[in-house]
């Protein structure tokens, strides 16, 4: 929501043959600037791009959109960047801690990033050597968002403090995974409405490391534009899919149970917070393409065209697991994603799911580098992502069609209390 403090953007005077044009402009509704995906599936995520040309600037320039000023806050029970809706860009990043660095300047590190991330979530300078790239835009949605890989605890003296939760993930049949683009000490997620915003935001985080830590690896994505449709709807990731009708909503009950660590959880630094697992899955777009539309449509189980179930029905109908065809198949494959990952499937392992689509060009096999930046958030990963992985791992029919390259898992701590910074509970407790 837009904070009222924030100062207005100027408006300038529009001469008087131009008024009409400009309150027409200002006609355009905020459902149509705002109308965006929500979250999404479990492997895959969204996609969308918005092709533009450069245009000179008008002396009649129109004041910020709500596109622009839409603000994230940065103090709360929980951090920014988890049940917020997707943004169109985003940077995530690994770093390690630099050799002979500990707790302090650890300490020391967060408090610097905490207080970056204040600034700049609110549409305000860093507060040294700000670099000017997003001088003319406002917030734009910006999120930032901390967390402490296994790793950190070592580095720090810190083991005792390390969450059972955060032992590493098992091994899976479909792991490719390169190790110099997993894990590491600290992990920082970037999302924004605008990509300068949230290049502005990751130039800054970087540069506050310092000579504390490290680059670990950095991984680029984007979502689908605010306002790419002409109203609200579920995004498609890059397979063509809608995807993400069945992820948890905070209006549900049980959502903090399953997505939040417990205020009286275990450990208690942790209280609020939730476990990231991040994954870098490539699609095997030119296999995938292959396929006719009935044959995509079986291996997910879901009609492409509105992502109804196949069994029937609209986007949000129940599935029919036991609906059979004149034959007496079943409407739904055994082996179809989403009848395999459906929570009532996995003794009802849920998680949030909020990833980011990926295109990093032509490999040298000449086919394209590009799936998803797939983030998911529980409260437990070993009763969230972790069997229901296993349960896509023993016969998933899109296994085939995709591939995990790296692999990472966070513990990210509640939101900090004004005049906090993130992890202070960890690293001063």
């Amino acid at each position: 929501m837009p904070d009222q403090s924030l100062p207005k953007a100027r408006t300038p005077e529009v001469p008087p043959g131009e008024r009409e044009a400009a309150s027409a402009h200002e006609g355009i509704s905020r459902r149509r600037l705002l109308g965006t995906a929500g979250a999404t599936g479990l492997v895959l995520g969204t996609a969308g791009a918005a092709v533009g040309y450069a245009a000179a600037p008008s002396e009649a320039a129109a004041p910020l959109t709500s596109l622009g000023t839409d603000r994230a806050m940065f103090h709360g029970k929980h951090q920014p960047g988890i049940t917020e809706g997707l943004q169109a860009r985003g940077h995530v990043v690994a770093f390690d801690l630099a050799a002979g660095a500990g707790r302090k300047e650890a300490a020391a590190l967060l408090r610097r990033w905490s207080e970056t991330a204040r600034r700049l979530m609110a549409g305000e300078p860093s507060a040294h050597d700000d670099t000017d790239v997003a001088r003319d835009a406002g917030p734009s949605s910006l999120t930032i968002t901390f967390g402490f890989g296994h790793s950190f605890f070592a580095r720090t003296g810190l083991e005792k403090q390390r969450p059972t939760a955060l032992d590493p993930l098992p091994e899976f049949s479909s792991d490719h995974l390169d190790k110099k683009r997993s894990n590491g000490d600290l992990w920082v997620q970037i999302g924004a409405n605008d990509a300068l915003v949230a290049f502005h935001a990751l130039r800054a985080i970087q540069k506050d490391a310092g000579r504390a830590a490290k680059v670990r690896w950095q991984m680029n994505g984007f979502n689908r534009s605010p306002g790419a449709t002409s109203h609200p709807m579920t995004a498609r990731n890059l397979m063509g899919q809608i995807d993400g009708t069945r992820n948890p909503k905070p209006s549900e009950a049980d959502f903090d149970q399953r997505i939040f660590v417990p205020e009286k959880g275990e450990p208690a630094w942790m209280a609020n917070g939730s476990y990231a697992v991040v994954r870098r899955i490539r699609m095997l777009l030119d296999d995938w393409e292959k396929l006719s539309g009935k044959a995509q449509e079986d291996v997910i189980g879901r009609r492409k065209s509105d992502g109804a179930a196949l069994s029937g029905g609209t986007e949000t109908t129940a599935m029919d697991l036991e609906k059979t065809d004149a034959k007496g198949n079943l409407v739904v494959p055994i082996n179809a994603h989403a009848r395999i990952t459906r929570p009532d499937q996995n003794g009802g392992a849920a998680m949030l799911r909020r990833p980011f689509s990926f295109h990093d060009g032509i490999d040298s096999d000449g086919v394209p580098d590009a799936g998803l930046l797939f983030i998911c958030w529980q409260a437990d990963p070993l009763r969230g992502f972790v069997p229901v992985q296993r349960k896509l791992d023993r016969g998933d029919a899109l296994s085939q069609f995709i591939r995990h390259e790296s692999s990472g898992l966070f513990a990210v701590p509640g939101g900090a209390a004004e005049g906090e910074y993130v992890g202070q509970k960890l690293l001063e407790g």
